[in-house]
């Protein structure tokens, strides 16, 4: 009875948490952290295609679509949550398959986002997705090695909770934080000196790309049984991304909606 129920667990966690990329808390602290850094182009650009939504809130939008009915969210977006780079590979050498990815998406997106004629209903998907997609990007196992659908197939347990790697990543790490997404965002903002958000002022999805993957392939874990040393090693590194996430998605916009 109890190995049937743990099946039963698993196939439910394989089935939704595959395309899924930090919690919400973690999104939205990539978005408000990103408002931070806006130059005056990209806030009016931004302000015009959102109206008073942050890009915190919008942040989440691409997850809470993955329930409609609508053909474009059922055929069409879930790969363009995640990339596929094997290790010892690069994205340049790999590429897209053929129903896209993250990075087929993005350019999309920034071509729709930056055409006079598209609509704002669009316009507004556009946005949306893109920051989503640039949070996606920086959670290591949506850079995916090929072998276990991101981490979802790697089963874990969490302080004795069935589980699989990537919903470590996707939440459980940020949880045991126990804080909102605003006292998360200013304990975060507040670590970005002026060196770093320099440092990380990367517009460049390919970059953001080979970071993960540097850091996946160091974060599977030889022992299975997840507690207080996975979260001590690993809180940084998690810390860290959503900070720059933040960081990158502000630079990527500055340079999408830069004044020609």
């Amino acid at each position: 009875m109890l190995r049937a129920l743990l099946c039963c667990l698993v196939g439910c966690w394989l089935c939704w948490s595959d395309a899924y990329a930090w919690s919400k808390t973690g999104h939205r602290v990539s978005g408000a952290i990103a408002a931070q850094y806006l130059n005056d182009d990209a806030r009016q650009a931004i302000q015009e295609i959102l109206g008073v939504e942050s890009l915190a809130e919008a942040s989440t939008w691409a997850d809470f679509m993955r329930a409609s009915e609508e053909d474009f969210w059922r055929r069409q977006a879930g790969p363009y949550h995640y990339v596929t780079v094997p290790t010892g590979r690069n994205y340049a050498d790999v590429g897209a398959p053929p129903e896209g990815d993250a990075v087929t998406a993005l350019k999309q997106f920034a071509h729709t986002l930056t055409d006079p004629a598209a609509s704002l209903t669009d316009k507004q998907l556009a946005l949306r997705f893109t920051v989503h997609i640039i949070g996606d990007l920086h959670q290591p196992l949506h850079v995916g090695n090929g072998t276990d659908r991101g981490g979802n197939e790697f089963l874990v347990t969490f302080f004795g909770e069935v589980t699989n790697l990537h919903a470590v990543w996707d939440g459980k790490l940020i949880e045991d934080e126990q804080l909102s997404y605003t006292e998360m965002t200013d304990w975060l903002a507040a670590k970005i000196t002026p060196e770093l958000a320099s440092e990380w002022n990367q517009p460049d999805p390919l970059v953001w790309i080979a970071e993960s993957a540097q850091i996946r392939d160091s974060i599977y874990p030889q022992q299975r049984d997840l507690n207080w040393n996975y979260i001590f090693i690993h809180r940084q590194t998690m810390r860290q991304r959503l900070s720059q996430a933040g960081v990158r998605m502000a630079a990527y916009l500055n340079r999408l909606f830069a004044t020609p």
